[in-house]
């Protein structure tokens, strides 16, 4: 057996021993606790420790860019394709669609397995992508969801600037955002994990360990496994990877990426799960609506909150194939391949959807009676 294949095993029995403990860690505290302890505690540790062994080149700050353009890119397809799937133009369905598929959760769903399949080097990497993705979660969704809330809502008066404001004050204050910056100011003055005092370096070094256990039992504990119920959401979240994929593929065709590592990140940090934060956003208008009393309706909730469920096992299913599948996804043919046929898979409710529709109006012009 490769060691791959054993160490894919080996991530999946930790989320099996988490979905075992569903029973244990029923309530909705228990999931906040561990979220809470990964994202402000083992995620920054991972990260700092990451950043610490690299050297940061200037060539490299082209990454949150990248991501960033990946978000509105993945946005401007969604609008002009999910009607494809019977989705009407500019209802909550719609606009829930549009904030939750474009955004990208790295820390819970990509980083995990890059620091186990790829090292430090490519995690640090993708912190400095996920800069690009935090714009776009934090402040562009957010500045498109009250866009949509006052368009939804034209009695209301709005000024949305000290929003903002709080929006980008609370990305600096983020403990991942706080420890890449401090990382960055003490590779800028050429300090490294070594030479930092033992007990520091040790605490840092033991908060790290954590991480990927906690996240992957955590995958276990949230997995909601209702696919009947969801198929719709499988078939959208099916398209999403598979227009990742060729995005991917396009990026390994006609950028230089210095190795292996560098192409397996540029294939899975795309395929990283759906963020909360847009949900966030979608929540706060919520909030508003009922406040206003004025009976709109910006954004469909129960929907955004099944895409979430779904989302991160759905990503770790994928990010765990590429990675289990050897060399296989370093060529872009590949990479094509496994997108068209993601592609293929989630058109077949569209199809199904269709030929109903057919037969539908084929028997209704059958029992209309003769003239």
């Amino acid at each position: 057996m490769s060691i791959a294949i054993q160490k894919t095993l080996s991530l999946l029995l930790l989320i099996a021993i988490g979905f075992f403990l569903k029973s244990k860690l029923n309530k909705e505290e228990h999931k906040k606790g561990l979220k809470i302890i990964i994202l402000n505690i083992a995620l920054p540790a991972i990260i700092f420790v990451a950043l610490l062994k690299i050297q940061i080149q200037p060539d490299l700050l082209f990454l949150p860019i990248l991501a960033l353009v990946f978000n509105l890119l993945m946005l401007v397809v969604g609008k002009y394709v999910l009607p494809l799937y019977g989705i009407d133009n500019d209802t909550p369905t719609m606009r829930t669609l549009l904030m939750l598929l474009p955004s990208l959760a790295p820390g819970l769903s990509c980083f995990p397995f890059l620091v186990e399949y790829l090292g430090d080097e490519a995690l640090a990497w993708g912190a400095l992508a996920d800069i690009g993705n935090k714009v776009f979660v934090l402040v562009l969704t957010y500045l498109l969801a009250m866009q949509w809330y006052y368009r939804a809502n034209k009695s209301v008066n709005h000024s949305g600037n000290q929003k903002v404001k709080g929006l980008l004050l609370s990305m600096l204050n983020e403990p991942i955002n706080m420890v890449m910056i401090v990382a960055i100011v003490l590779l800028s003055f050429g300090f490294t994990l070594d030479s930092l005092p033992l007990f520091l370096s040790d605490a840092v070094l033991q908060m790290k360990a954590m991480m990927t256990p906690l996240i992957l039992i955590f995958i276990g504990v949230a997995a909601v496994l209702k696919w009947d119920q969801l198929k719709m959401i499988v078939a959208l979240l099916a398209f999403r990877s598979g227009i990742t994929f060729i995005i991917s593929g396009l990026l390994v065709t006609f950028l230089p990426l210095p190795n292996e590592a560098a192409i397996l990140l540029a294939v899975v940090f795309p395929q990283s799960a759906c963020s909360f934060w847009p949900f966030a956003h979608m929540s706060a208008v919520s909030a508003m609506e009922k406040k206003e009393g004025n009976g709109g309706e910006t954004f469909d909730l129960t929907l955004g909150l099944n895409i979430l469920a779904v989302s991160l096992p759905f990503s770790t299913l994928v990010i765990l194939g590429v990675f289990s599948s050897g060399n296989y996804f370093m060529n872009p043919y590949h990479i094509f391949l496994g997108g068209v046929t993601l592609m293929v898979l989630a058109a077949v409710p569209v199809v199904v959807q269709l030929v109903k529709k057919s037969n539908m109006s084929y028997e209704l012009s059958e029992e209309e009676p003769a003239e």
